[in-house]
């Protein structure tokens, strides 16, 4: 925060008259700061072929997984810190022959890239819109669809590029003006700043801790910074002040040949699964409790390295709750529909069964859930505002009679604050200049993405947008109908952004089915394309806030390292780019291979987006679904907001603790829409998690590279399993 300066006229700061010495420091320190960003950004690494090449290789891995895990159970993942360390450990190997050395804002890059190529099956739709479309809508819908791929390519270029160019101008607001935390990105420019701190020599390091209070050393520090520095420049990082901790922690954990020695370990053991797994497939159900739970109710293990790894990144109390879920769902619910008569088909029926007949009760507490938390995020400016301005309409009140104010005769006592004070300065400058004041040093402007190609760029995303939902969808959605799937994704586009820099999670899922509820209103029942329009907008809307977030938490980790946003954005054109492509293409492949939904591909989200759709089109509800599913959506919209009320607390430090105690109604209903086997296997991950943390006391940096280990490998390798499925060949 910038100090207070009370009647201090802008002369006397720019000349230096300061009656708190600690107002110099904060000056100089700033002055520092921006010649260091200066500095990183001019660097030629930030953007290079290299770096892309590299990062697009990276992306394309992990693309292959999250389309694996995305058909199986919905579940995808950036893997930010992972290519980070991948990156890094490619460009060490290959050192020598380097001509230029690899840096972090080059690490940034390669990061981004990857992160770009890999989220795309989720950004796209490939595991959950564009199922339903193909494999689950009926005739009466007027559906399935037989989309072409080359329609399917046209889709998904379509639609990754205009959350990415709407990030640009969110980024001045919530990682400049705000200074939103973005935990993940914080995370993964700490684990940067150490990999390539690692490669200082003790000597070296010696030496710079001797010369850390010297004025020149603020020109080539960088934003995160050793204890000593923090104490000096202590503006820095408003948002990282207790950022030195974490560093701390991820640079006891040795140095980047151990983190690399585990990650493959981990690679090689979860690869070694997926490969005899295929050979022996009944792996995936193992009946724990027994044949009868096992082969009537569902309830078996899927003892993949994978989902374990899944659930130690996930963390014990997601996973706890998921097993909640789980135990509602299919212990309880399921049971109570085959015995009543609402699902008198086989459980493992997804129309008849109780399978498909808790999925609408998971849709209701999905709902809930979202309304309540997207509901605050809307609410919260507002309460904010009146808290401002409480002390003002209270004196109001009190200073006047009825009289005075019905007849609006209201006189209030002026309090000025000086702004200019005789300097030469316009009255408009010197506001611009107060408010500029608190927030942070930003990177030159060269380096940033003009408001010219922000402007131009979106523009052209969302025309290109339009045509390409034209084209892969033709007759089926009206143009007017489209525009408003695009306005609808922009605004809840900035919602979903800043639930994720505050809270780590981008709730994409709330998003896209907030639209379809909207669009369930405004698109009239008789419409024979109905459910088709619900899920495209739907999917538009996620497709944004899922990109959008993603180029921000990128952002947030280059602006903490120095790397240059220009570099960054067009990082994430180029991978979305090829992301999308590819992940029409590995989505062709699987269906083609493998019987889609079925067996280890249930596409349990492709369900839940058309189950959606028809619940808020009020079509096609199995009986007592109504009743049970209200019942489930009023106790979760106040559940949820119990977890709102303490996360507020938390985030104030005045309480709060006691939030994880409390169900999440999107980790619950996950637990009830996938099978226990996937759940099973997640909660072990996360009680591993918890035994590491908590009752071991050890730095959580290990264990999540354990994790990412576990799914890379599974994911991976699954392409080996591809081929394997592809040839014919047979199981034993």
């Amino acid at each position: 925060m910038a100090p207070d300066r009370g009647s201090t006229s802008l002369d006397d700061e720019r000349a230096g008259n300061h009656e708190d010495p600690e107002d110099e420091t904060l000056s100089r320190s700033r002055s520092g700061n921006r010649r260091y960003l200066a500095q990183q950004a001019q660097q030629p690494q930030n953007f290079t072929l290299r770096g892309v090449l590299v990062g697009l290789a990276i992306g394309v891995v992990i693309c292959f997984s999250n389309m694996y895990f995305g058909l199986q159970t919905g579940w995808v993942s950036g893997m930010a810190m992972p290519s980070a360390l991948i990156g890094f450990a490619y460009f060490k190997v290959v050192a020598r022959t380097l001509k230029l050395p690899f840096t972090p804002v080059e690490n940034v890059l390669v990061q981004s890239v990857a992160g770009s190529v890999g989220t795309m099956p989720l950004g796209c739709g490939f595991v959950g819109v564009i199922p339903a479309l193909n494999y689950l809508l009926t005739e009466e819908e007027n559906g399935p669809l037989d989309i072409s791929l080359w329609k399917l390519i046209i889709w998904s270029v379509g639609i990754c590029f205009f959350g990415v160019v709407f990030a640009v101008p969110l980024r001045k607001e919530m990682i400049i003006r705000e200074k939103l935390k973005f935990p993940s990105g914080t995370a993964t420019a700490l684990l940067i700043k150490v990999l390539h701190g690692d490669e200082k020599s003790n000597a070296k390091a010696s030496r710079e801790q001797e010369n850390v209070d010297s004025d020149g050393e603020e020109e080539s520090r960088g934003l995160l910074q050793g204890a000593d520095a923090q104490r000096e420049d202590h503006d820095l990082r408003p948002s990282l002040d207790e950022a030195q901790e974490q560093e701390d922690e991820l640079g006891s954990d040795g140095d980047w040949k151990a983190k690399i020695r585990l990650l493959l370990i981990s690679f090689a053991g979860s690869a070694l699964y997926t490969v005899v797994s295929y050979f022996i497939p009944q792996l995936h159900d193992i009946p724990i409790l027994g044949l009868p739970l096992a082969t009537k109710w569902l309830w078996t293990l899927n003892p993949s390295p994978a989902y374990v790894g899944q659930g130690i990144i996930m963390g014990p109390a997601t996973t706890l709750h998921m097993l909640l879920g789980a135990i509602i769902g299919w212990g309880v619910l399921s049971p109570l529909a085959k015995h009543k008569g609402w699902a008198p088909g086989p459980v493992s029926d997804w129309t008849n069964g109780s399978k498909g007949w808790i999925v609408w009760i998971s849709l209701a507490i999905m709902l809930a859930d979202s309304l309540v938390s997207l509901g605050w995020l809307l609410l919260r400016p507002l309460v904010s505002i009146a808290q401002l301005y409480y002390p003002t309409i209270k004196d109001t009140f009190q200073s006047h009679t009825w009289r005075e104010l019905l007849t609006l005769n209201i006189t209030r006592k002026q309090r000025y604050t000086q702004l200019n004070n005789g300097s030469t300065e316009s009255p408009l400058t010197a506001i611009k200049r107060h408010l500029a004041s608190d927030q942070e040093p930003d990177a030159p402007p060269e380096h940033l993405i003009s408001n010219r190609t922000t402007i131009i760029g979106l523009i052209a995303s969302l025309i290109l947008c339009v045509v390409a939902v034209h084209i892969s969808f033709p007759s089926l959605i009206p143009l007017r109908l489209t525009l408003l799937a695009l306005v609808l994704a922009l605004f809840l586009s900035i919602m979903g952004v800043r639930a994720l820099g505050e809270t780590d999670l981008n709730p994409v899922s709330g998003i896209s089915k907030l639209t379809q509820l909207v669009f369930a209103l405004v698109t009239p029942r008789s419409n024979k394309n109905a459910v088709i329009i619900n899920l495209v907008a739907g999917a538009i809307s996620e497709s944004a806030a899922l990109q959008a977030g993603d180029l921000l938490q990128d952002l947030k980790c280059g602006h903490l390292l120095g790397a240059a946003p220009s570099a960054q954005f067009y990082g994430q054109i180029i991978g979305s780019a090829v992301g999308a492509v590819l992940s029409a293409l590995v989505y062709k492949l699987y269906t083609n291979v493998y019987t889609i939904p079925g067996g280890l591909f249930e596409v349990p989200t492709g369900y839940v987006w058309v189950f959606t759709a028809r619940l808020v089109t009020g079509t096609g509800l199995p009986p007592m679904v109504k009743e049970w599913a209200s019942g489930a959506a009023v106790i979760f919209a106040a559940s949820t907001a119990v977890r709102v009320y303490a996360t507020s607390r938390k985030q104030r430090g005045i309480g709060g603790k006691w939030i994880d105690f409390v169900p999440g109604g999107i980790a619950v209903a996950v637990g009830m829409y996938n099978t226990p086997s996937f759940t099973l296997a997640r909660t072990i991950g996360g009680l591993v998690s918890l035994w590491w943390r908590r009752w071991k006391g050890r730095s959580e940096t290990p264990i999540i590279v354990l994790a990412s280990g576990l799914i890379l490998g599974e994911g991976l390798f699954s392409i080996m399993n591809l081929l394997l499925a592809s040839l014919g060949v047979p199981h034993l």
